[in-house]
This record gives structure tokens, sequence and C-alpha cells, in this order.
């Protein structure tokens, strides 16, 4: 695989930002030298899948570490920093990023839990905390991964002086951290704070009419599917009607672009017990992915796993290059109705649904966790995006989009 397609490179403190970037940057830093003797400022950060936020926060805090530990005369010189992230890819990236930076060490990244039960054991604060994917944050106890406070931003913010966090809305995947916007504004009341918006696209080599599609798509709806300028679409949507031929494309694309892969809705049994489990469609029979945890590369980055699927978890915080995405039995077509269908009975991640007491209407939360894993999985790709329904209608709609198009398909019907 070339650096450049390396979670590692994407995430170097060393990458040129936009001027958006920079801009926010130098903001984030005002902010912090403004409160560097305040007890719990918040700054806040919003932006879609792709919107360059990983890069920016690691950028940050190497800018900031420097401060801390080689400018004695800089006013945060001497300052205890860390960043968090509750997903343990990105955790691995994160710490691969950090071999070439004399100002960061591997220790400076945790897990929101494992900070917050060190600090707790220590006593005392932190001065700065960055928070990757706070999303991901626990809202409830979590007594099997030894979190037994109720919120883990609280607890942050607790343990912080300053605190930094990314935010996505359209990113929350399970009940056990289960966040709005409104949950923020309630943390950030009567404390000093600021909130800034990212908006610009960097991950999908996508036009508006293709990120619009995706959108619609997440929002139950099936647009025209973009139209094609010249042979080679700046961002390729294509449909499928057999999951072992777009198994054999993005095999293709592996070869000739690399950091291609299989995802999945988690419609298909899968247990965390050492044994392989299976996604099967027809002919096609692929493995779930391996967990690994002591692998040094995330999922995306090893070369082994073209042989597998990928799920919303192994692949969230990701850039792939292509990405053949498996529609499970989930996500259906009612063509009375002319919108999609999400179907909590048939998603096979009962972990994501544990966890429901004080949530009002639990089956519109679980629809919504449902669509917002489908979001997360149609943004990892940068230049293509292929799709196979299980569902047949779904497949034959998809299809028939495809042929208004133009788009030369490879079977006349679905399963």
């Amino acid at each position: 695989m070339s650096e450049i397609n390396q979670a590692s490179f994407k995430l170097s403190p060393e990458k040129n930002l936009s001027d958006e970037q920079s801009a926010l940057k130098r903001r984030v830093e005002a902010f912090l030298e403004a409160h560097r003797n305040d007890d719990h400022a918040i700054f806040i950060i919003h932006g879609a899948a792709g919107t360059g936020k990983s890069v920016l926060l690691n950028a940050l805090f190497a800018g900031l570490q420097t401060h801390a530990r080689q400018q004695p005369q800089h006013p945060l010189y001497g300052s205890e920093n860390y960043l968090l992230v509750n997903h343990p890819e990105m955790l691995k990236a994160y710490k691969n990023a950090v071999e070439r930076q004399s100002a960061l060490k591997k220790k400076d990244y945790e897990r929101p839990t494992t900070f917050i039960n060190r600090m707790d054991k220590r006593g005392g604060m932190a001065d700065i905390v960055l928070v990757d994917e706070a999303h991901l944050l626990l809202t409830r106890p979590d007594r099997y991964n030894h979190f037994f406070q109720h919120n883990h931003l609280e607890e942050i913010i607790r343990l912080a002086r300053i605190v930094v966090l990314i935010f996505d809305e359209q990113q929350v995947l399970k009940f056990k951290s289960l966040w709005h916007s409104d949950d923020l504004a309630r943390l950030t009341a009567g404390r000093p704070h600021d909130v800034y918006l990212l908006r610009h696209q960097f991950r999908m080599r996508a036009d508006d009419a293709a990120q619009r599609w995706i959108s619609a798509f997440c929002r139950r709806r099936l647009s025209p599917l973009p139209s094609r300028t010249g042979e080679t679409p700046a961002f390729d949507i294509r449909v499928f009607a057999d999951a072992g031929a777009m198994y054999e494309a993005i095999k293709d694309k592996d070869r000739t672009s690399g950091l291609s892969r299989m995802l999945s809705t988690y419609d298909y049994p899968y247990r965390l017990d050492g044994q392989d489990y299976f996604i099967e469609e027809g002919a096609f029979r692929l493995r779930w992915d391996r967990a690994k945890p002591n692998e040094r590369l995330p999922w995306a980055e090893r070369a082994d796993t073209i042989d597998e699927v990928g799920s919303v978890y192994t692949v969230q915080g990701f850039d792939l290059n292509y990405v053949g995405l498996i529609l499970g039995p989930s996500v259906k077509w009612d063509a009375r109705r002319g919108e999609i269908i999400i179907d909590p009975a048939q998603y096979q991640d009962s972990a994501a649904f544990q966890g429901r007491d004080g949530i009002v209407d639990a089956d519109a939360a679980k629809q919504r966790i449902m669509l917002n894993a489908i979001n997360v999985l149609m943004t990892r790709a940068i230049y293509g995006l292929y799709l196979y329904a299980h569902d047949e209608a779904l497949g034959n709609q998809l299809m028939s989009l495809q042929f208004e198009k133009g788009i030369k398909g490879d079977y006349d019907g679905c399963n």
C-alpha cells in the first residue's frame, strides 16, 4: 500500500491543512490560551463524515504538545494534555502517526474510560483534553468496559480545564452513546465555550449530486443516480445485482487503485467468540472481519482484509478508495410508499440496542442508529461506492435507476 493511503499519513500532523482548517486551528489555539487558567472551558467542532476533523485535531494536538514540551517561553509550556478516542482502530492509527513526531508520545493517546479511571485513581486534573469521535462517548454506564459513571463527556469535563471535541450527530451507533446536539448545549451551559461547523468535504471526490444522493438514501429516499460525465466519473456510484460480481469488481479496484474493501450493514450473525462468521448472498460467501486487537495496523490497511467484509465498527473514521457495500435484510424498498424501509428486527447488532432506559421512542432511536450506520458505511469511499441489496424490491429499484442513466449493468434482476 502506498504511504498516502495509510491512516498514519492522513493523520500526520505534517499534512497540509486547508485554509478553513488552518483558520480554525488558530481559533482553537487562541481559545486554549485565553482559557488556560479557567476550569472547564469547551470548544465543539461539528462536521459531517469526510470534512477533515481528525487530521485537524491531530495537527492541533501536535502543536499543543510542541508548546507543552519544547517551548519554555510559551504560555502552554508544561501543560498536561491528552487526545482521546473511543474507537480501538482509530487509536491504533493515531499511535502509528506518532512515530516521526518528537513532541508526541503514544501514551498521549487513550481511550476515554482508561483516561477517566486513571485520572480518578491519580487525582488532579489534566490541562487540555482533545476528543475525537465524541459521538462515540458513552451516555450511560458500561460495566463490561469498566465505565461505572453515567456520561463519558461529563467525566472528561470534570477532569480537564479545557476540552476540545469533534462531534457528528449522524455517526451515533448505539443506545449507550445516544447523543443529540441539545445534550451538548446542556453541558456547555454556563461554561466558557465556542462552536464551529466544518463544511468542506475532503474524503469523497464527489460532486454535490453524488453527495445529495447518499444523503437522500440515508433519509429513506431514492433519487435518480447522478449523471456520469466522461468515461471516468469523479465519484462512481454503481449498482450490482450479484454480490459476487461486486466483490470481483472491488478486488480489481484493490489491485489497480489500492485500499478497496467490501463492507456490509450489520444484518448477518457475528459473535466475538473466536469463530469465523460468514455473509452469504447467493453464491457469494465471505467472512466477517476477524477481531485482531493486537494487530499494529487498522483493519482497513491490512492486505489480508480484502478477503473479509468490514462492519461499521471497523471502518468508522477511515478512508477507503472504493467501497462495495452489501445492504442486508434490514434495508428494504416499499414500492407502495415509494421509500426505503428500515427493519430493526433484521438488525443483528444486538449490542447497539442495549441500555434503552430513558429512551422515549426506542423504535425511532433504533431506526436512527441504523440509518446512521448506513451513512457511515456510504461515506467511507473516496472514488466510488458500489451497492448490492439483499432485498429484491430494493435491488430492482436501484438497478432501474442505473439503467435509466444508461449505466451498463451485469444482470437483469436481483437475487
